[in-house]
């Protein structure tokens, strides 16, 4: 029983010998299992670095959708308060006050307008 722990131990690193300076000497790409799943390797490097890419492209996005939410409604509050400023400025009483305070000297109709037709 002693002799098989001891062939197992024996057949993997020496006890010395770790992981780290096997990979430096290149015994480990050495050994046929590495050297077997490099194309399986070398496709999970290309598909994390395009999983990184793509999550920088989406924060990226991300952040641009925040600005331009915030600039429309920045847009939205300006049209709302333009709009209402042209219904204070519009209304008939206000006409009024700023025409006399050009002195543009113009009246304000008593009467309704009306239509004038012309029959050929």
């Amino acid at each position: 029983m002693e002799k098989s722990k001891k062939s197992s131990v024996s057949k993997g690193h020496p006890k010395g010998e770790g992981f780290i300076k096997s990979l430096i000497s290149g015994s480990l790409f050495s050994e046929k299992i590495i050297l077997g799943n490099l194309p399986f390797l070398f496709m999970l490097t290309v598909l994390g670095a395009f999983y990184i890419a793509n999550r920088f492209h989406a924060e990226k996005i991300i952040r641009k959708t925040d600005v331009l939410l915030e600039e429309v409604k920045e847009l939205r509050a300006e049209a709302m308060a333009t709009a209402s400023e042209l219904m204070y400025i519009s209304k008939q009483s206000q006409v009024t006050n700023q025409v006399n305070q050009r002195g543009l000297k113009l009246k304000e109709l008593k009467e309704p307008p009306y239509k004038i037709v012309v029959k050929e």
